[in-house]
């Protein structure tokens, strides 16, 4: 009997290691996959901002162009902004959906890696 209670004993402690160490690795796991995910969507945060920089002046460049051609300098500005607008506008009814199924994939394929 009083094996028995050893043996049952030294079962319980080690399924007490056991729970403990399979926790250690689920945190480490998910570690890992937020790193993955962050590494990965870090350096496409940093081009994207130079990018709208560069994008942003360059606009900012035509609305005053175009200001200037047409001897007033809000009138570049409506003609950009309303040509902009007409983008996103085709883009929000045709593209939305196909782009955002595009992101969402990529994000679970990151984690799944």
């Amino acid at each position: 009997m009083e094996e028995n209670l050893k043996q049952i004993e030294m079962l319980f402690m080690k399924a007490t290691e056991y729970g403990k160490i399979s926790l250690e690795l689920a945190k480490l796991k998910a570690l890992d996959k937020t790193s993955n995910v962050v590494s990965s969507v870090f350096p496409l945060a940093i081009v994207s901002v130079l990018l709208l920089s560069f994008l942003f002046f360059v606009n900012l460049g035509i609305a005053l162009w175009l200001g200037d051609l047409l001897h007033n300098i809000y009138y570049g500005f409506f003609i950009a902004g309303g040509f902009y607008g007409l983008i996103g506008l085709v883009f929000y009814f045709t593209m939305y959906k196909r782009t955002k199924t595009f992101f969402y994939n990529y994000i679970i394929r990151l984690i799944q890696k």
